[in-house]
């Protein structure tokens, strides 16, 4: 029976509005509430106190990307098992056609070729559609495919939206059908096959006779049930997201620095983030479609109102974006004059986004491990421990940086120093516990200018030795809790999260976390 938009809006509209209306006046006093606790400075105490999350929810919040992984494998298993157990399905068809019930088969006669229904039909085409997404999503997942093209991986990732578009159609075409008329005829009746009526002996009224043929129909879709809402939940996220990047921003510098990476400095109108946050940038002039994530390494204060973040020119992305920066490859860097900011290509900036960089503050000791480039999500830190940020728990940091040429630790080299003679002046020397690691020794030479001199002391060849780093930390650092961050290679985080789940350092517990985006 169809349904009267009319006739329901009469008898079931009054009560639903209400509802929602109801509904909606209770979220937006709760917002009200949430927001003057969350940003008012007469609970700025209290809220520095309280929190807004535990520290363990949010650490489980950090392991989304894990849960994705998980996810995904799961979907890829029994996507196996489900296309293994049509295929014995379609062989079934073919093989045991049954004469008796012409309606239930798929096949159209007894040793029809299984692969001429799989092409010919909805469920088939589009099965084989979806095993193909999925396969090139798989694939495109690997983390070589994601280092050596991003691009790839990006765009097969994409192809979520087709998958669920086809998932939706593929019940169309009802493969497998379900009997309707039970009541008139159960299940075992024969009425159609007198030969078997004959054989065992029965007349059609000895409890094998029906009133009817048996009728059959395939299952109504239920698919779009499982999938509307998470669609609705991400268009509404990526709309919101829309809107929130839509403003493009100012750049107002490019600094190319050694070891092919250039900072950028930009500005953006009431944009707000904390130390450990990230952004994802889109460029039209690069890809329209493309968005890739760049942790902040200088937040907004409020004596400095500019962004900043430090990419490597590693891959296609960012090869055209850094020729649009600095079209000049000798060019150092470029500081233009506001006038001028039309020879920067047009950018645009959604976020900032959380990460488990942002807990570094949140625990009374911390140990920061960075490799490589890997040291961006803790230089926004150093500038917030320069900038005189106050009202958090941390009294100690441990700050490691590996890196394979002496010329990368010039990307913060100032930012190090003007931290180190900060401390220095506020008696404060071991507040930072800093080692830099050198691990390419070819032509190594020291850090030779004067202005760097603190680094000089700090500076050592090799690989740290990570057992005896834990060990220190343990005896100093009896019975709390320590924050270990690492944003680098696989190896460096294999072996700190397993010397973090180790339990030989005196009763101090030390709690991983993990910085990734790729």
């Amino acid at each position: 029976m169809a349904l009267s938009v009319r006739s329901w809006v009469a008898n079931e509209g009054g009560k639903h509005l209400v509802l929602v209306l109801w509904l909606g006046a209770n979220t937006l006093l709760f917002m009200r509430t949430f927001l003057l606790y969350y940003c008012g400075q007469q609970y700025h105490y209290l809220h520095q106190m309280l929190g807004v999350t535990s520290r363990k929810a949010r650490r489980l919040l950090d392991k989304s990307k894990t849960f994705h992984v998980a996810c995904g494998v799961a979907i890829c298993v029994f996507s196996v098992v489900h296309v293994s157990a049509h295929l014995v399905n379609m062989v079934n068809f073919s093989v045991r056609y049954s004469e008796d019930f012409p309606s239930l088969n798929v096949a159209r006669y007894r040793g029809e070729d299984p692969r001429l229904f799989i092409l010919t039909t909805v469920p088939g085409i589009t099965g084989i559609l979806l095993v193909l997404i999925l396969f090139l999503m798989f694939t495109a997942s690997s983390y070589c495919i994601r280092v050596s093209n991003y691009e790839i991986f990006w765009y097969t990732h994409n192809l979520f939206i087709v998958f669920y578009i086809i998932l939706i159609v593929h019940v169309v075409g009802g493969a497998l059908k379900y009997q309707t008329n039970l009541e008139a005829h159960p299940p075992g009746c024969l009425r159609a096959n007198q030969t078997k009526l004959e054989e065992s002996g029965q007349a059609e009224g000895d409890g094998w006779s029906c009133r009817e043929e048996a009728r059959f129909q395939p299952n109504s879709p239920e698919t779009w049930l499982w999938v509307s809402g998470p669609l609705c939940l991400y268009c509404a996220e990526r709309l919101y997201r829309y809107i929130r990047s839509n403003s493009p921003v100012t750049i107002v510098a490019v600094v190319r620095h050694p070891c092919d990476v250039i900072e950028l400095r930009m500005l953006k109108k009431d944009f707000k983030a904390y130390p450990g946050q990230y952004i994802v940038l889109n460029c039209p002039s690069v890809s329209s479609f493309e968005n890739h994530p760049f942790t902040l390494t200088a937040c907004p204060t409020e004596k400095k109102e500019t962004l900043g973040i430090h990419l490597r020119v590693v891959g296609d992305w960012t090869e055209r974006f850094t020729e649009l920066l600095l079209p000049d490859p000798g060019a150092e860097s470029e500081i233009l004059p506001m006038v001028q900011q039309r020879r920067y290509p047009k950018l645009y900036v959604d976020g900032p986004f959380g990460s488990s960089s942002q807990e570094v503050f949140n625990y009374e000791v911390s140990l920061c491990v960075a490799g490589g480039i890997g040291v961006t999500p803790f230089a926004c830190v150093l500038h917030a421990l320069l900038d005189g940020w106050r009202h958090f728990r941390l009294r100690r940091l441990y700050f490691v940086w590996v890196c394979r040429e002496l010329q990368s630790f010039y990307w913060f080299a100032e930012l190090l120093c003007a931290l180190h003679h900060k401390l220095w002046q506020e008696n404060r020397p071991d507040y930072l516990n800093l080692q830099l690691f050198v691990s390419q020794t070819d032509g190594l030479q020291n850090i030779s200018e004067e202005r760097y001199r603190p680094l000089s002391s700090r500076l050592m060849i090799g690989r740290p030795r990570w057992k005896l780093l834990f060990e220190e930390i343990g005896r100093t650092n009896k019975h709390k809790r320590v924050g270990v961050f690492c944003c680098g290679p696989k190896g460096i985080s294999r072996t700190l999260h397993r010397l973090c789940n180790s339990d030989r350092y005196s009763g101090t517990t030390f709690e991983f976390n993990k910085e990734s985006f790729s």
